[in-house]
């Protein structure tokens, strides 16, 4: 079993330095049996960041919209009464409670972390830890999911790095981003429960038609023509993990995006 010291190393060898920002995906499963769980993984994300980095982890919220495929695969074959009952039951975002389940345990101890803050979006939150959180988080428009009114155009100008701690690119959030940087990317209505004045409610706003289905082999595109330093690769427990530094990802996925995504409607 890996202990929170062993981690840390792992992590610091890895390329995680003293004061970084860190985007962080994480697969508690492939990483393997860790003291202390998810709570041993953010104590040894913390030390290998120091007293001044920040750990920043996607905290979604897709059990709230009747427009995320979570909810037409929960109303999948269900009658209309059915249906009206699963639509009365949702719950509207509330930064300080609303679980993220989807997200994974890591992303939910640090949600529920004392001194973490949280997004104010209804559907694409995240959550931080550390000195950075409060600018990171701050101003996170309600109909900008992922683009420059969110915290990943903020970890951009903070030059994060991005720890896929037992995943792959295609949970890569950041290149979301890219997306919203194409030159007129397709857009797309989204409706979700949130509650205005204390009153619960449904909301239906435009944005980005967020895309995340070539992001696999975006991200190998990427690290096959990163600069040196921009994808460090390595193990921590029994996972193999990718260190990269947002900026140049999000760059070049604007870039890859914008060609490829156009020949496919050609």
């Amino acid at each position: 079993m890996l202990d929170e010291d062993r981690a840390a190393a792992a992590l610091t060898a890895l390329g995680v330095r003293s004061g970084a920002v860190l985007l962080v995906h994480a697969s508690l499963r492939s990483v393997g049996p860790v003291e202390g769980a998810a709570r041993g993984v953010l104590g040894a994300l913390r030390r290998a960041v120091g007293p001044e980095g920040t750990v920043v982890v996607p905290a979604f919220t897709t059990e709230n919209s009747d427009t995320s495929p979570h909810y037409r695969a929960r109303v999948r074959g269900l009658d209309a009464a059915a249906v009206d009952a699963v639509r009365a039951s949702m719950e509207p975002y509330d930064p300080a409670v609303t679980p993220a389940p989807s997200m994974g345990a890591l992303a939910e101890t640090v949600r529920t972390a004392a001194g973490a803050g949280r997004s104010a979006h209804p559907q694409t939150s995240f959550a931080a830890l550390g000195p950075g959180a409060e600018r990171l988080l701050a101003g996170h428009r309600a109909d900008c999911h992922l683009g420059e009114d969110s915290p990943l155009a903020r970890l951009y100008e903070a030059d994060a790095r991005v720890l896929l701690l037992g995943t792959g690119y295609a949970t890569c959030t950041a290149f979301h981003l890219g997306e919203y940087r194409m030159d007129r990317p397709p857009r797309r209505s989204y409706r979700c429960v949130v509650a205005a004045r204390g009153v619960r409610q449904w909301w239906e706003y435009e944005d980005v038609a967020l895309d995340d289905g070539d992001f696999a082999a975006l991200g190998a595109a990427f690290e096959e023509s990163a600069a040196d330093g921009d994808v460090r690769i390595g193990r921590v427990g029994a996972a193999d993990c990718r260190l990269v530094r947002l900026r140049p990802a999000v760059d070049f996925a604007t870039d890859w995006l914008t060609e490829h995504r156009a020949a496919t409607v050609r």
